[in-house]
């Protein structure tokens, strides 16, 4: 069974607010429109065939995301460097429902094995994409990203705006995660689906040379066994 886990990707939806120095903000947006449309294509085949050309511009940190170490670290690999394997892996979901404002350790299951796996972190925040209260989340706290480094995570993903808690500007999650070449998806939807499941995820960007993140078409693909069955 296939479940997706991604925004819808449209024009005009709306990403990232950027604080510039005078105080205002500008809005990332996704523009989606044709560069040539039917009715323009139609003469070129003789009114016997039609297409659209789409034109697209946005940002690569929008809708359902991964970044890429270099979003963080200049000297490492961008999307186009990363390998599937990398970005297609066994997965975990951690029901981090009843956290507040910065993720409680408490909420991590004891003796998971996260080694080589993706772990997909479910606050619920979803419920709130296109609101303003997407923008007050909680986040991943210190305790966990040495739990997720130690443990041998492979790629890290939340159901929020960010990973981080955007009012501390050294960005620690993103630093620490992406310096130990752990990649990050953020703006996931639909994890609560993934509850008791055993699951590989997906999360395929383009092959973008340069490029510091990128949209990707998230979704797990679920097996029949249950976590409970293999706890048996």
């Amino acid at each position: 069974m296939l479940i997706d886990l991604s925004h819808e990707f449209y024009d005009g939806m709306p990403g990232f607010k950027y604080r510039n120095e005078d105080g205002t903000e500008t809005a990332f947006v996704v523009s989606i429109r044709p560069f040539l449309t039917h009715a323009q294509t139609r003469p070129r085949y003789g009114g016997k065939a039609e297409f659209e050309i789409t034109e697209f511009h946005f940002h690569g940190s929008m809708g359902t995301y991964l970044d890429a170490p270099y979003h963080r670290w200049k000297d490492k690999r961008a999307i186009g460097d990363i390998e599937l394997s990398e970005v297609v892996l066994p997965g975990v979901r951690i029901d981090a429902r009843e956290a507040k404002q910065e993720q409680a350790w408490d909420v991590v299951p004891k003796g998971l094995d996260i080694r080589g796996k993706a772990v997909l972190f479910n606050f619920g925040w979803d419920q709130f994409w296109g609101k303003r209260q997407y923008e007050a989340y909680p986040f991943a706290s210190r305790e966990v990203v040495d739990w997720l480094i130690d443990g041998g995570a492979k790629l890290v993903g939340v159901d929020t705006l960010n990973i981080d808690d955007t009012r501390d500007p050294k960005r620690p999650t993103h630093t620490r995660l992406l310096e130990k070449d752990i990649l990050i998806v953020e703006n996931l939807r639909n994890l609560g689906a993934l509850r008791g499941k055993v699951f590989r995820f997906f999360a395929v960007p383009l092959r973008a040379r340069g490029a510091a993140a990128m949209p990707v078409r998230a979704f797990a693909e679920t097996s029949d066994a249950t976590l409970n069955s293999l706890a048996e």
